[in-house]
């Protein structure tokens, strides 16, 4: 149930500052209130639901503060798991990687197909340096940063583009060019801040203002 609901706020399903309803998702997922109300906890706790006593309970905007501190996050570790690299690459993993980039090229490759294959080559990428459990903390803080990337993989930044970056990430690593990959890497990971600004800009409803404001709820799709 929590990855059900995760997965629907991550994706924009359930839109920065929709409210929900215990009753309402419970109905729909045809499960009792109980699980919704514990994944609800769960969420809150990751700053993607918040709860607003005798106002109710809302997905949260995108947290610019948020989406900073996991871009710190997966720099730190994404970054320095270059360092390890083994002489000899894995092989399997190495394959892996490959296939992947070849979907990514892919002609057409919608949005959410392409973010599982970028999730799954990073992945791999942990795993080629030994560091494949790490995975998992990553993605655990960048609920946030996923819902600003999600927002910036479009036409400003199309999947082809982030598909050349990992491509040039991997042959440098591949040609055995850690400083080379390192660099790509960092560009790679910063390149979502290119676009936050912009999509802040025109769409502010969709971001917190950071300012301690308590939302009133309007009706069943805004708040301010």
């Amino acid at each position: 149930m929590y990855a059900t609901l995760r997965r629907k706020v991550l994706t924009m399903e359930l839109a920065p500052g929709a409210p929900v309803s215990e009753n309402e998702l419970a109905a729909a997922l045809g499960v009792s209130r109980t699980p919704v109300r514990e994944s609800l906890i769960l969420l809150a706790e990751e700053g993607l639901v918040q709860v607003f006593p005798k106002v109710g309970s809302f997905v949260s905007r995108v947290d610019p503060v948020r989406v900073a501190d996991a871009q710190f996050i997966r720099e730190a570790v994404e970054l320095t798991a270059l360092d390890d690299l083994p002489s000899v690459l894995d092989a399997d993993v190495l394959a892996a990687l490959h296939a992947n980039l070849d979907q990514q090229d892919r002609a057409g490759i919608g949005l959410e197909e392409f973010f599982a294959l970028d999730e799954e080559f990073h992945h791999g990428l942990l795993q080629l340096s030994g560091h494949g459990a790490a995975w998992a903390t990553v993605s655990a803080a960048k609920g946030h940063l996923d819902r600003a990337r999600r927002l910036g993989l479009g036409e400003a930044s199309p999947p082809a583009v982030n598909a050349g970056q990992h491509r040039a990430i991997l042959d440098a690593i591949v040609g055995g060019d850690v400083a080379a990959a390192r660099a790509a890497m960092r560009t790679h990971l910063r390149a979502v801040f290119d676009d936050v600004e912009r999509i802040r800009a025109q769409s502010p409803s969709l971001f917190a203002s950071n300012d301690g404001s308590t939302p009133v709820r309007r009706n069943v799709v805004t708040w301010d």
